[in-house]
């Protein structure tokens, strides 16, 4: 979702119907996790609040950090790069999965706010966003991925543990509260996570809901889910994973445009994702 689509004007074009309460179903606890590879879990949940429109299936991938490096790759850190689907990123750049970064800024190049590797500086510029992704970490005593959460952590003190940095809106709070406030508008969403055992979690929800409804099915959801962050909604919003023989992409909209089959929708140009590689292994170390 990039700033230069102004969603109060996309929210004139919406007919939005209210969502009935009856219908909330409580969310099955023993939902089973698909096991993609060691370390790689593909959760498949109904949400318990259904969608006027698609599937209203909630998707996401459990990511073990012991197995899987984060990487952040953006079109401007290469000479002639440019915005590519997650898809094309992961077959470019041999990762397993990859989902939206971050919003972006008119140039298709730029997130909105900090965002950076070791290598590569896409802004420098801190926001007020509340949340900061970091992995890369320069020390073995912290997290290998972490949520910062600037309202009850040091972000000052923490930068100097990670090399790499994405800063972008909050959702779930460090005290597990839902932070968006509720809204008309509904789009589909991407977004970032951590559960309790800081595994990472890239979450797709491909049918249109507010983002305040959207955390607060995460939150009744058997992820043990401790924060997340926005990464992306609308068209823009993707997931693609290809591990083993396990290749799928998921693909999102606004609501106006999903009057059409949800299995139509293509998949859009991003300029930054965070995709993950499998680690390699440690080599055996010769006998002398």
């Amino acid at each position: 979702m990039k700033l230069a689509v102004p969603i109060l004007v996309l929210t004139l074009l919406m007919s939005l119907h209210p969502m009935a309460a009856a219908a909330d179903q409580p969310p099955a606890k023993n939902a089973a996790w698909q096991k993609l590879a060691p370390g790689l879990e593909l959760g498949v949940f109904k949400a318990p609040r259904p969608s006027e429109i698609g599937d209203s299936k909630i998707r996401v991938l459990r990511i073990d950090p012991q197995h899987y490096q984060l990487k952040l790759l953006s079109a401007s850190a290469f000479e002639k790069g440019r915005p590519l689907t997650a898809k094309q990123w992961s077959q470019q750049h041999g990762l397993v999965a990859a989902i939206n970064a971050s919003m972006y800024q008119e140039d298709y190049r730029s997130s909105v706010s900090l965002m950076r590797t070791k290598a590569h500086i896409n802004n420098p510029r801190l926001s007020k966003d509340m949340t900061i992704l970091v992995f890369d970490r320069k020390t073995p005593n912290v997290p290998r991925v972490k949520i910062i959460d600037r309202q009850c952590e040091d972000f000052k003190a923490w930068r100097k543990k990670y090399s790499t940095m994405v800063q972008s809106i909050r959702m779930i709070s460090c005290t597990g509260r839902n932070v968006w406030t509720q809204q008309p508008q509904k789009w589909s969403t991407a977004a970032i996570g951590i559960d309790k055992q800081d595994r990472v979690l890239f979450i797709h929800v491909g049918s249109p809901y507010s983002t305040h409804d959207v955390i607060d099915i995460l939150k009744q959801l058997p992820l043990d889910i401790s924060r997340a962050m926005y990464a992306e909604g609308g068209p823009q919003a993707q997931l693609y994973i290809n591990a083993g023989s396990h290749e799928q992409e998921f693909v999102g909209n606004y609501e106006i445009e999903i009057q059409q089959d949800m299995e139509k929708l293509i998949s859009r140009p991003v300029p930054n994702v965070v995709g993950i590689a499998l680690k390699a292994k440690p080599r055996a170390k010769k006998k002398q």
